[in-house]
């Protein structure tokens, strides 16, 4: 472990898990049973997305709504997108009406149609939150341990980190990786530029190489060569692939942990069993 990644142990370690926004009622349905299913695992924290410029906001509010009310500890993603401010405040005063504590800030993508975003990064809408409401949420953030697919170079994605920081960001949930080096060097550097909160590794566990693929390309994700020779020789049998990735995001997350990662926050895409298999291959 390098001396600043000693810096993350010090963090207690928090465990998480993410939901994508519903669509339809019966999205609504699955999301309801998977958090009841992972709720013997006594997460911190539940939270569900937000969508391309905030396309899935309806669905996020009442995910969120429901899991609140049923006790749960939930965490909204927001983003202005194309929303005028007035409405982002009208939607995070419903959330602290609710009794909602943690939000996940972040910059968001444009809507289709809508030609400029009211604020150009997600630093601009933790201050927002901060100015509106105090003290009231834990302000979660986005990080980017193999840079951010826009950034311009490390120096200015690590600037862009530590703005969200400074405005006052509690903790931070990374881009999912698979390599243990590249969180472990992100958080050196953060911890060079003085920056000083959890940064919890966000994980995504294999289940379906097509889809990895996709997904890894839009969002700006690496996979390893090694990785990707292996799905794709997997591709038609599933049990493999299954057994193949659950070893890979399994030793990944045991290496993050042992090295002082402060948790893990797993991306469930709306399924328990891959994050269940992986939390017990862990022990935790």
């Amino acid at each position: 472990m390098t001396e600043t990644a000693l810096s993350q142990a010090k963090f207690p370690k928090h465990f998480s898990f993410e939901f994508s926004a519903p669509k339809t009622a019966d999205a609504e349905d699955k999301i309801k049973k998977v958090h009841d299913r992972l709720l013997e695992f006594n997460p911190h924290f539940f939270s569900v997305t937000y969508g391309a410029g905030g396309s899935t906001k309806d669905g996020t509010k009442q995910a969120v709504l429901d899991l609140t009310a049923a006790g749960s500890s939930v965490a909204p993603h927001l983003s202005f997108g194309g929303d005028p401010p007035e409405k982002i405040e009208a939607l995070i005063n419903e959330y602290k009406d609710a009794g909602v504590k943690r939000v996940v800030a972040l910059r968001g993508d444009i809507p289709s149609g809508v030609g400029k975003r009211q604020m150009a990064y997600a630093a601009d809408l933790v201050k927002f939150i901060r100015e509106k409401t105090g003290d009231h949420f834990h302000i979660e953030v986005a990080a980017y341990p193999e840079v951010h697919p826009e950034s311009k170079n490390v120096e200015t994605d690590i600037n862009y980190f530590k703005a969200k920081v400074d405005e006052g960001a509690d903790s931070a949930i990374t881009q999912y990786f698979y390599s243990a080096e590249a969180y472990f060097r992100f958080v050196d550097a953060c911890a060079a530029k003085g920056v000083d909160i959890p940064i919890v590794p966000g994980i995504m566990p294999i289940t379906n190489y097509q889809g990895l693929v996709r997904f890894s390309t839009l969002c700006g994700a690496e996979i390893p060569r090694w990785i990707e020779k292996h799905l794709q020789h997997y591709e038609d049998d599933a049990a493999s692939l299954k057994a193949f990735g659950d070893d890979v995001v399994t030793r990944l997350c045991q290496q993050l942990l042992d090295g002082g990662a402060p948790g893990l926050h797993f991306y469930t895409l709306n399924q328990s069993l891959p994050s269940v298999r992986i939390w017990r291959n862990l022990g935790l």
